[in-house]
């Protein structure tokens, strides 16, 4: 396992689902269009779902809102007005950042999944909340059994807003049991060697990956 991606050890101990958390591509070119910068990583980024045994991923969009998209086989490739994706379905869900928090939602019961795009914004609207209800009516999850991961994300000093401890609140709020909540507190200002950080770099930069998805066991 790559050494930042230690903090997937709750996910990954789970024989039905694969998680990973794509960092910086050293020589990859990066510039204030997004776009373009997700083109030149898309190459890596698809070939990490490949290795992951899948060879399509769902993204969402990320309108900074706190929207829920649930995704099946049938939905497109990318949802728009979306910040959150979740399943139930063996499928590979997608959430860059470059700063803002990605969260891992795993049901240890049902089996589904959700993957959602919490900064600034999307915290303020607590979509880590709102998802684990949408998990609920959905899926029939019941918050006790998820186990809940927060990627690499900017923290205190460099940013103002400690959003990270502010979603493990809303995560503890919403029933996840303590011990199920997992944050590595690795933070992607600090370390513009592994991470990409829209703050630091002033939105020349790239994106980040997480990656998560469900498969037969």
């Amino acid at each position: 396992m790559k050494e930042a991606s230690f903090f997937l050890a709750p996910l990954i101990g789970s024989p039905s689902h694969r998680a990973d958390f794509i960092e910086r591509i050293p020589g990859v070119t990066t510039s204030t269009d997004k776009e373009e910068t997700l083109r030149r990583l898309k190459p890596y980024h698809d070939e990490a779902a490949h290795v992951m045994g899948f060879d399509r991923t769902f993204h969402a969009d990320q309108v900074h809102g706190a929207e829920i998209a649930v995704i099946t086989t049938s939905s497109p490739l990318l949802t728009h007005g979306v910040d959150g994706l979740i399943t139930n379905e063996n499928l590979l869900l997608g959430i860059h950042v470059a700063d803002c928090g990605a969260l891992y939602l795993l049901d240890r019961e049902t089996g589904a999944i959700g993957l959602l795009h919490s900064g600034k914004n999307g915290t303020e609207l607590n979509i880590t909340g709102k998802a684990v209800r949408e998990m609920s009516l959905n899926f029939g999850t019941r918050p006790a059994n998820l186990v809940v991961v927060l990627a690499p994300c900017i923290r205190p000093p460099h940013y103002e807003i400690d959003f990270a401890a502010t979603i493990r609140e809303q995560a503890l709020a919403a029933g996840v049991l303590e011990e199920n909540y997992h944050d590595c507190g690795l933070c992607t200002a600090s370390d513009l060697n592994r991470f990409y950080s829209y703050r630091i770099e002033k939105g020349n930069t790239g994106r980040l990956l997480a990656l998560l998805g469900r498969a037969s066991s």
